[in-house]
C-alpha cells in the first residue's frame, strides 16, 4: 500500500493526536498517576485487573511481524514481598484486533493463568534458594498461562503450559533475571513468540504535573516518577498476516487494537478494564461514566452522546486556558474526532493525510467510529526513531500505533496549548522527560527487565 502524506497535515496530526489522547498525564487531577493507571474509581482498588499501558508497533528486528504489548498493576514497587505481583487467576487478560473498521473484535489474543504454590504452611518466602531456571525447585511460587486465538470462526490454543518470568525477587535470590526472562518467550505455531511477565514499567514523565500544572511556572520538571516501578506484561510477536484483514496485510494494513481484562463474578466473565489509546479514559471520560467506559465494548463508543461531547469539546484545553492564559482552540474539534473515533485519512476529516484508518484497507466494509490505538503495519520501522513520534516526522511513533519510546507527554504538553491548530511549537514547554531510565531491548518483548531495587532510598 502507498502511504500518501502532507507534511503539514502530519505535523497538525500529531499534535491533534496528542491532545485527544495523551494529554491526561498533564492534566489530570484526581488520585492517579500515569497512563490507565487508576483511572476509575472501580479498577483503582483492583490492580491485578487495571490494564496500564498498550503498546503495538511493526517489530524493528523481525521484518513482516507486528508486536503487542499490554502491561496491568500499576507501581509495583520492587521490594513489595512476600508475596509480590502474580497475575490473577479465574481472569482473562486479553489483547483484541479489530481489522475491519467496525468496531467489532475479529482476533482475540486471551491468556489465562493458573497457580503453583508449594509454600502451604512451611514458609513464607517466595524462593529458599537462588533460582536459576523456572524449573528449580528453589522458586516456591510460580504462574503457568493458557494462551488463546479466538475469532468468530472459533479459537485454537497456541500454548498450553507456557510459564510466567517471576516478579524480581532480588539479586540474591534471582542472580540472573535475564536467563529467567528468556526461558519464559514461547515460540508460536507460525513463527510468533509469546511472553507472560514482570518488567520494568516502561511510560515516563513527571508527576509534578499535579501541583498546578508543574508549579504553575514550569519549575517542577525533570523527574521521572515512574522511575523504579515495575509492571506484570503480555507480549505477543506474530506476523502481520495473522492480525490483518483476510490474512492480507499489503492490501489491509491497518489494525486497531485494544486491551481489556475481564473479570469472574461467580456466575460469568465481565469486563472490568479497557485500555486502546493510552490516557483516555482519565482526562476524556468525566469521574461519573469512567466506570462505564472500562466496560464498554468499542462498537458502542459513537453511540454513549456523553463521552463523544468530551470528544469535541475537550475539558483539557479549557483548563491550560484558565491556569495558564492560552486560548483554547475553536470547538467543535473535528480533527479529534477523526483521530479518536475513525482513525487517520483524508476522506475521514480535515487531517489532509492518509495514515491509519481501516477505511485504507482494500477489504474493508463501512467503518464504525470507535475508540482504538490504530496501527499502519506498511510503515517500516525508523533507522533512527524520534521519540516525538508523527509530531517529529517520524510516521511509525506515536499516533501510529505507540512505541516503548514514544513521549506522548511531550506531545502532548504542546498539543494542548493549541499546537495542533497553529503548527508551531512553544519552546520550553516539556516535562524534561525524555526518555525511560532504562535502554530498550533489541529484541522481543523489547520492554526492559524488572528492577529490584526499592524505590525509596535515603
Amino acid at each position: 500500500m502507498e502511504l500518501r502524506t502532507n507534511r503539514r497535515a502530519l505535523v497538525g496530526l500529531g499534535l491533534a493526536a496528542a491532545l485527544a489522547i495523551t494529554s491526561a498525564a498533564a492534566l489530570r487531577t484526581d488520585s492517579g498517576t500515569a497512563s490507565s493507571h487508576r483511572e476509575a474509581p472501580m479498577i483503582s482498588g483492583d490492580p491485578q485487573h487495571d490494564n496500564t499501558d498498550v503498546y503495538a508497533f511493526v517489530s524493528p528486528d523481525k521484518a513482516g511481524t507486528v508486536t503487542l504489548l499490554a502491561n496491568w498493576i500499576p507501581f509495583e514497587e520492587p521490594q513489595g514481598g512476600p508475596n509480590f505481583y502474580p497475575f490473577a487467576t479465574r481472569s482473562r487478560y486479553n489483547i483484541k484486533i479489530d481489522n475491519n473498521g467496525d468496531g467489532k473484535t475479529d482476533i482475540t489474543y486471551q491468556w489465562v493463568f493458573r497457580n503453583e504454590d508449594k509454600r502451604g504452611t512451611t514458609t513464607f518466602l517466595y524462593n529458599n534458594g537462588p533460582v536459576t531456571s523456572l524449573d528449580d525447585p528453589n522458586l516456591l511460587f510460580r504462574q503457568r498461562y493458557t494462551l488463546k486465538r479466538i475469532t468468530p470462526g472459533g479459537s485454537k490454543t497456541l500454548v498450553d503450559d507456557g510459564v510466567v518470568a517471576p516478579s524480581n525477587v532480588g539479586a540474591a535470590s534471582m542472580p540472573d533475571y535475564g536467563a529467567l526472562r528468556g526461558q519464559s518467550i514461547k515460540s508460536l505455531p507460525g513463527g510468533g513468540k509469546s511472553f507472560a511477565g514482570q518488567s520494568d514499567e516502561a511510560f515516563f514523565l513527571d508527576l509534578r504535573v499535579f501541583d498546578l500544572l508543574y508549579g504553575g511556572d514550569l519549575s517542577e520538571v525533570g523527574q521521572d516518577t515512574a522511575k523504579g516501578y515495575n509492571v506484570n506484561t503480555v507480549a505477543l510477536q506474530v506476523p502481520q498476516s495473522e492480525v490483518a484483514l483476510k490474512g492480507d496485510a499489503k492490501r489491509n494494513p491497518v489494525i486497531g487494537v485494544c486491551s481489556t481484562t475481564d473479570k469472574f463474578n461467580g456466575r460469568s466473565y465481565v469486563q472490568v478494564s479497557r485500555l486502546c489509546n493510552p490516557l483516555v479514559n482519565e482526562v476524556v471520560a468525566p469521574a461519573g461514566l469512567k466506570d462505564a467506559y472500562n466496560a464498554l465494548d468499542p462498537s458502542q463508543d459513537a453511540d454513549v452522546k456523553a463521552l463523544v461531547d468530551r470528544v469535541t469539546d475537550p475539558e483539557v484545553a479549557r483548563l491550560l486556558q484558565a491556569l495558564y492564559g492560552i486560548k483554547a482552540p475553536a470547538t467543535p474539534r473535528t480533527d479529534l474526532v477523526e483521530i479518536f473515533l475513525t482513525g487517520i485519512a483524508k476522506q475521514n476529516g480535515p487531517i489532509k493525510a492518509d495514515l491509519n484508518s481501516q477505511v485504507l484497507n482494500k477489504d474493508a466494509g463501512k467503518l464504525r467510529p470507535s475508540e482504538q490505538l490504530r496501527l499502519n503495519m506498511s510503515v517500516p520501522p525508523a533507522k533512527d526513531p524520534n521519540r516525538l513520534g508523527v509530531l517529529g516526522g517520524d510516521l511509525q511513533g506515536f499516533p501510529n500505533g505507540r512505541r516503548l519510546a514514544d513521549d506522548v507527554v511531550d506531545i502532548a504538553l504542546q498539543a494542548v496549548a493549541g499546537a495542533a491548530q497553529s503548527g508551531k511549537l512553544i519552546p520550553g514547554l516539556t516535562d524534561k522527560v525524555d526518555g525511560n531510565d532504562k535502554p530498550i531491548g533489541q529484541s522481543f518483548p523489547y520492554i526492559p527487565l524488572p528492577g529490584n531495587v526499592a524505590v525509596n532510598q535515603r
